[in-house]
């Protein structure tokens, strides 16, 4: 079926039904901004506010997320982590009622002597990462293995019995 050009889309609909809520600092494109010199440079020194809620803080004393992959095989279930470039004593791995936890220190991005950083992508520092594990495992039944900046960890699943039926009189 054809729509007619008045007709919203439903992403539009959407759109205009979540904006409605809020309309505060936003400015739709087709309003003009009004400024007392009407330049865009006035108008985006307007709509400028310094509203410093503290995210740059926080997120300087947060530790990064390491990226995992967790999938099953037949007997294990296993883990990896990309970890290059740390090394095996600035990592911690420990399990606690099927709960791994893998942190440590990624060191290397400091550079005392840098004027002016044009571009920082790279997570350098403390990083962790708690995930709970989909399965039952021996916990006394793993092994951890770092090989070309990848972190392996394999466990043994526990053998579960299946469900019990129990009648209903």
């Amino acid at each position: 079926m054809a729509r007619k050009q008045d007709e919203m889309s439903l992403d539009d609909e959407l759109t205009a039904a979540f904006l409605e809520g809020d309309n505060s600092g936003i400015v739709a494109e087709e309003e003009p901004v009004e400024t007392p010199d009407n330049t865009p440079e006035a108008a985006a020194e307007e709509d400028y506010v310094d509203d410093d809620n503290g995210w740059d803080e926080d997120a300087d004393n947060l530790p990064g997320q390491l990226a995992v992959d967790v999938y099953e095989t037949a007997d294990k279930l296993i883990i990896k982590a990309r970890t290059a470039g740390i090394e095996r004593k600035d990592l911690d791995v420990s399990i606690s009622d099927n709960i791994l936890t893998i942190s440590g220190v990624l060191n290397g991005g400091e550079d005392d002597k840098a004027t002016q950083w044009h571009i920082q992508e790279c997570y350098w520092g403390e990083f962790s990462r708690t995930i709970a594990l989909p399965v039952q495992v021996k916990e006394d039944g793993v092994e951890a293995v770092l090989k070309d900046g990848v972190l392996t960890i394999s466990f043994e699943k526990e053998k579960t019995e299946a469900p019990k039926r129990i009648m209903i009189n």
